[in-house]
């Protein structure tokens, strides 16, 4: 089956990889003649633990194609994957106009019958729509069929996600375009996948909730750390009895300086312009932003109790993006941090193994280094702010030399506390006591 993906973003690149990966002909479609042409090259534009290598070994078997041209791909596929970006717009609501201008170009292309699925995620009502746009937009009568189908992929663990899936949504009214998406996704009926087949709406709304339970869940979870901080309880021991409850479960229950990334900060704040536009207030996600807002500048609070004042000290700052196995910054707790500290005089010296050129892109003045213990050296104050592997067995005698004050304000807990005060250091972490 060919099939044509539109966008090589985030969601449509780990899409097209895959589904070429399963035997499909895959067209990834993209403007930015650059990023086609990286990809052609075998570079991958996002850093995704074994994306590189699914891209170059699909591309050498000719399953997997890069292109500028839309028309032809259309042309050439049953399937067309809407995966461009719906990014928060400066009143809240999710922008649709990538969705909506892709719809007008594949409506005015169509000859013949088309399945157009929505991988973007976007808020209840886009199907009906793009259906209204399909319509307006064709030059001749010709049957047409959109599908809800929204992603759930985890970034830094992308590939698995979508290979391995906890349940595949599918929202369409038409049994013949169920068939063929179903058939596109084959391989993960063999596996046991459970599918969820419904209409747009509820496809479209399942997204959204399941992201705004997953912030809820983690902004719940600091706001416990804070409590535990408070009052000499230990976060560790709450979370792991909690997590036995078959209920709630151990998923999503580890404190931190607060989400991030390009999912859930933005479809929290698309629910929730959903439920004002309804005339209905989303008071618990409302709660969940700012309890997340909060909770970076409550991380920022505690550096400055621990250095006394930023004007001239120097922050050791180890991680930059939102969270490990992945290069995205974007609502990153350690680009905020760092913004707020180099504010009010402090120098952020700052090193993540994969994020750095996205971390110049937002904050450019920043002492950028080589590696984590370059990144510390002179410091009044360590912060771990991402969970990188490589921070967990730093060498502590090594770093108490090169230190001008031996700190550590650890916001990811993964440190030993223990450990960290023998080897001579003032300790912090998410709700722990020492």
């Amino acid at each position: 089956m060919n099939i044509c993906v539109v966008g090589t973003g985030y969601v449509g690149l780990v899409a097209g990889t895959c589904l070429s990966d399963f035997g499909m002909n895959v067209y990834c479609v993209d403007k930015d003649e650059r990023k086609i042409e990286l990809l052609k090259e075998g570079h991958s534009p996002i850093y995704e633990i074994g994306l590189s290598d699914m891209i170059n070994h699909n591309f050498k078997l000719k399953r997997l194609h890069f292109t500028t041209d839309l028309n032809e791909a259309i042309d050439r596929s049953l399937v067309v994957f809407l995966a461009v970006g719906t990014p928060e717009g400066e009143d809240g609501r999710a922008d649709l106009s990538q969705i909506f201008e892709v719809a007008k170009q594949v409506a005015s292309r169509m000859t013949e019958y088309k399945v157009l699925v929505i991988k973007s995620t976007v808020p209840v009502g886009t199907a009906a729509k793009v259906r209204e746009i399909v319509k307006e937009n064709l030059t001749k009568p010709v049957d047409f069929d959109i599908v809800s189908n929204p992603e759930f992929l985890r970034e830094g663990s992308a590939l698995d996600d979508f290979l391995h899936p906890d349940r595949v949504v599918i929202g369409s009214d038409s049994e013949r375009a169920l068939a063929i998406i179903r058939d596109v996704y084959r391989p993960l009926y063999l596996i046991d996948t459970p599918f969820v087949s419904t209409n747009n709406a509820t496809a479209e709304l399942i997204k959204y909730a399941a992201n705004t339970m997953l912030a809820v869940k983690i902004s719940y979870v600091n706001e416990i750390a804070n409590i535990c901080g408070k009052i000499g309880a230990e976060i560790d021991t709450v979370t792991h009895a909690v997590g036995q409850d078959k209920r709630i479960g151990p998923h999503f229950l580890t404190p931190g300086p607060g989400y991030g990334g390009s999912c859930l900060p933005k479809d929290v704040a698309a629910i929730i312009d959903v439920a004002d536009q309804m005339d209905y207030e989303f008071m618990l996600a409302k709660a969940a932003t700012e309890v997340n807002r909060r909770q970076k500048k409550i991380m920022v609070e505690r550096a400055l109790e621990m250095v006394g004042s930023f004007a001239g000290k120097t922050i050791g700052m180890l991680g930059m993006a939102f969270k490990q196995n992945t290069d995205d910054c974007r609502e990153s707790p350690a680009i905020e941090m760092s913004r707020r500290i180099t504010e009010a005089g402090g120098i952020v010296r700052a090193y993540d193994p994969v994020a750095m050129d996205e971390a110049k892109k937002q904050l450019p003045d920043l002492v950028y280094c080589d590696d984590a213990y370059s990144a510390v050296e002179g410091s009044d104050l360590i912060i771990i702010a991402t969970e990188w592997n490589e921070f967990q067995n730093l060498d502590f005698d090594r770093l108490k030399e090169i230190v001008k004050s031996p700190r550590v304000l650890d916001t990811r807990n993964i440190f030993d506390p223990r450990k960290v005060t023998e080897a001579g250091f003032e300790y912090q972490g998410s709700g722990r006591v020492l």
